[in-house]
């Protein structure tokens, strides 16, 4: 069975041309940002976690959707997020052909979202010794 970064490499590779390229150069800032995150396959999409998700990876035909389900609760001073804008929670950046994505915007976006993650972990449950 494949690990997660291998069939994110798969999906990738697939996709060929700029979305590939787009999906491996997100994923490439995503890792600068954040050198310790865990990248999962869930949905049939790539994930990349740290205490929690981040965002998803889907590649569309007309974008890459990079989407963030605690986004709402984000700073975005950059202004990053251009999609799903409606939602109570979630929200995402789309990269269309040819966009380019601010990358010090985007690890600094990553960062937040990993310190938000980890100042809404839940606690572990303290066990009992007899």
């Amino acid at each position: 069975m494949d690990s997660p970064s291998q069939l994110i490499d798969t999906r990738i590779a697939e996709l060929a041309g700029w979305r590939g390229a787009t999906l491996a150069h997100v994923r490439s800032l995503i890792h600068a940002a954040l050198p310790d995150v865990a990248e999962t396959w869930k949905w049939s999409v790539p994930v990349w976690e740290h205490g929690g998700i981040l965002c998803t990876g889907e590649a569309y035909k007309q974008a890459v959707k990079l989407t963030f389900p605690k986004g709402a609760s984000l700073p975005d001073p950059s202004g990053l997020f251009n999609a799903s804008l409606e939602g109570n929670a979630r929200r995402a950046i789309d990269i269309r052909e040819g966009a380019t994505i601010d990358a010090e915007a985007f690890k600094a976006l990553m960062r937040a979202a990993a310190a938000l993650n980890a100042a809404t972990a839940k606690p572990a449950k303290k066990t009992r010794t007899a």
